[in-house]
């Protein structure tokens, strides 16, 4: 396997930092460093360009965007154990890795970041999905953000890209597909991890729009949305009648039968019952 540096290969370093993935912290270390260059290419060219690293482990993601030739790359790392081994990889590419020891959950990389900014991570399993929405639903749009780059099980990265009709749409389409362009890059078998876990994994490009693909006020579609996913096998008007009072009557204003169920409607369509509900009752939200 060609090495795309000269620091040691990345079972070499877990063996002298003794890194053994933690389960609690949600751990999965991709050890091929070919892959991890793979997906550091994904974003397009970093060379003018920031990056933010949430979970970095022993750093081979790390290692992959510093070779591809990011800008700066400023990694968030929970995990103590693994902070020797980035330092040896900030050492290898002087003045252009910032470690930041902390929870990502908790930290505010804005200070230590120039735009454009993209983020890149293989995330921590358990907190995945909560950071993808946070980065997708900021209070203000454009974000900070041009790109996302993430790694996920492939079940939860099938449902960022799912299409109107099919049984992973929901919540996590709507919310990505409505601001971003959002394709699976690359699929991952469970043995390029360790440990390897019981799932195929894959690579989700999100690519940030200048504007939201539809009209909609973001407060108003997200309730819509959860109340609509969260009985999905219930018909609109029994899942949306705590949205609404006459729900019946604003889904047939805007051309929707109210007796559809949450996966066969398009996303155009929940924008448009949001800006009729806003219309209806601007009180509401």
């Amino acid at each position: 396997m060609a090495q795309i540096d000269t620091l040691p290969p990345l079972r070499q370093v877990i063996a002298e930092h003794g890194l053994s993935a933690k389960k609690s912290l949600g751990q999965n270390f991709l050890l091929d460093l070919n892959l991890t260059a793979r997906i550091a290419r994904v974003p397009g060219d970093l060379s003018a360009a920031d990056v933010l690293e949430i979970g970095p482990g022993p750093g081979g993601l790390t290692r992959g965007l510093l070779a591809s030739g990011a800008r700066k790359v400023l990694a968030i790392e929970k995990d103590e154990r693994c902070l020797p081994a980035l330092s040896q990889v900030a050492e290898a590419y002087p003045g252009r890795l910032e470690v930041i020891s902390g929870d990502a959950l908790d930290v505010d990389p804005l200070g230590h970041l120039t735009p454009p900014i993209h983020i890149a991570a293989n995330l921590p399993y358990n907190v995945g999905t909560e950071l993808l929405v946070r980065w997708l639903t900021p209070a203000v749009w454009p974000p900070f953000w041009t790109s996302l780059t993430l790694m996920f099980q492939k079940e939860v990265a099938e449902r960022i890209v799912a299409k109107t009709g099919s049984k992973a749409y929901g919540r996590l389409a709507i919310l990505a597909q409505w601001r971003t362009d959002a394709e699976i890059a690359l699929t991952l078998p469970p043995q390029a991890f360790v440990p390897a876990p019981k799932v195929h994994s894959a690579v989700v490009h999100l690519r940030a729009l200048p504007a939201p693909r539809y009209p909609a006020n973001p407060t108003t579609l997200s309730r819509l949305v959860a109340a609509a996913f969260n009985q999905r096998r219930k018909m609109l008007r029994a899942s949306l009648k705590g949205i609404s009072g006459d729900i019946e009557a604003q889904l047939n204003e805007v051309g929707i039968d109210p007796t559809r169920r949450a996966e066969t409607v398009s996303l155009e369509e929940f924008c448009a019952l949001a800006r009729q509900l806003d219309a209806a009752s601007p009180s509401h939200v």
